[in-house]
């Protein structure tokens, strides 16, 4: 089925499509957050992103509350991680974009990355069996036998013989979790702190293929070949996204863009972009201001992919909401300033006298424009949230009205309140840094406890 879009769009109108399939062109529900809510997040986007940093809330409770609003985060961890024996019944965790948790349906669609050769593998798999003959066999007997366990208890397999580092930890233990994790011979969960805990696959996938990760390459019975399963993952894609460049598409789940290293001769984004027009999945369109076609998601959902929404464009984007890092919008930087004019670099990992904005931005969405970020810290022990610098972005979306200054700062100064009430901090301080800062400072001394 095709819409009624037409094949030539504006930059306004791809933004919405793309927006709305992100479930952030309107409003978030008044009503209270429920777990089909998360279901309904985790089935549409087939991917959530996780990470450790915890400066703000940790990424993966981030776009649930962009979407839906305050919500218990132990109801998130309960649906991801709370089934009595530590595994979820609706999801697994491994490596979609980047470390992300996905739906269990599309576990088939993983086998084939698991069980690839890649430089890491070969080079971790050498220093092993070069340091510790056995160990990885020894580690995966254990879990085996006494998982969920955590990398400690594990250790005696190998004791450490140096401190363990301040950012990596290369004990030969923990290497061999990792290891085993990724090559699918061991499956993973979240444990009390958000600690990664191993098991079994068949206990944490529920699934009778012991020997998943065996190394063989050969697939289950279950598991998708490396060709359909790539060409699956991107039509999954198609769908959460609404209306994107087929490279677009491969970053969501971190597909290659050209297919043809280490022995992967099939497919590319071009191919599977062509496939999912000729099995009427999607339409080319043109759009304005885009150097390159899209792909607008054309299917309906069926019993065997529910997932699919056919693109389409609400007319007015309503919604505002401070978006995470970590969030898909933000994933993929062509595409986010090519749509909304806005140049985005995640600083954390930048040296503090080199930062621009801040260590923890986040993008700031009104309507369907993001005309400004924030830098902001959860000070947990002073009950506050720190908005450590405010900036508007300097340009503006394509074909879009710019906005006030006044405008920003009172959607932001709601946004804020949100979150603030949200993560139980009754307080909020805004630092004197950034150019929107006189703006929103002005508006909060009139509204916020000092």
């Amino acid at each position: 089925m095709t819409t009624s879009l037409g094949t030539s769009l504006s930059a306004a109108q791809a933004r919405r499509i793309f927006l709305n399939a992100q479930g952030l062109a309107r409003r978030r529900p008044s009503r209270r957050v429920r777990e089909r809510d998360f279901a309904s997040y985790l089935e549409f986007q087939g991917v959530l992103q996780l990470d450790t940093v915890n400066v703000l809330a940790r990424a993966h409770y981030l776009p649930m509350f962009s979407r839906f609003g305050a919500y218990a985060t132990a109801d998130l961890d309960q649906f991801l991680w709370g089934a009595p024996d530590g595994h979820s019944a609706h999801a697994f965790e491994h490596w979609g974009h980047e470390a992300s948790v996905m739906p269990l349906d599309v576990l088939p669609l993983m086998h084939h990355r698991m069980v690839a050769r890649t430089t890491w593998r070969d080079h971790r798999e050498a220093w092993l069996a070069s340091e510790r003959p056995g160990l990885v066999d020894e580690v995966r007997a254990w879990v085996e036998q006494s998982g969920p366990v955590v990398g400690a208890d594990v250790e005696h397999l190998a004791p450490r013989e140096g401190p363990k580092g301040p950012w990596w930890d290369r004990s030969h233990t923990k290497t061999a979790l990792e290891l085993l994790f990724l090559t699918g011979t061991v499956g993973a969960s979240r444990g009390k702190h958000f600690a990664r805990t191993y098991d079994s696959t068949v206990r944490a996938w529920r699934t009778v293929a012991a020997d998943f990760g065996d190394g063989s390459g050969e697939p289950h019975p279950w598991a998708l070949p490396a060709a359909a399963a790539r060409q699956a993952l991107f039509d999954r894609a198609l769908s959460a996204c609404g209306i994107s460049t087929p490279k677009d598409l491969c970053d969501h789940f971190r597909l290659p863009y050209q297919v043809g290293s280490r022995g992967m001769t099939e497919g590319g984004a071009r191919a599977w972009a062509e496939s999912a027009v000729e099995r009427g999945l999607a339409q080319w369109v043109e759009v304005e201001g885009w150097t390159e076609p899209a792909l607008l998601a054309t299917a309906e959902p069926s019993p065997e992919a529910p997932w699919r929404r056919v693109a389409a464009d609400p007319g007015r984007a309503t919604a505002s909401a401070l978006l995470s890092p970590f969030d898909p919008v933000c994933w993929f930087r062509p595409r986010l300033k090519r749509m909304f004019g806005m140049d985005y670099r995640i600083e954390i990992y930048t040296p503090q006298p080199k930062r621009v904005y801040g260590y923890y931005c986040l993008p700031l969405l009104v309507g369907d424009q993001i005309p400004a970020r924030f830098d902001l810290k959860a000070d947990r022990k002073a009950g506050t949230l720190l908005v450590q610098s405010s900036w508007r972005e300097p340009t503006t979306a394509p074909g879009a009205r710019r906005l006030s200054d006044e405008r920003i700062a009172a959607t932001a100064l709601t946004e804020l309140e949100a979150m603030a009430q949200w993560l139980g901090l009754p307080r909020i301080h805004v630092a004197p840094v950034g150019d929107l800062a006189p703006a929103l400072t002005a508006l909060a001394g009139h509204t916020l406890p000092r």
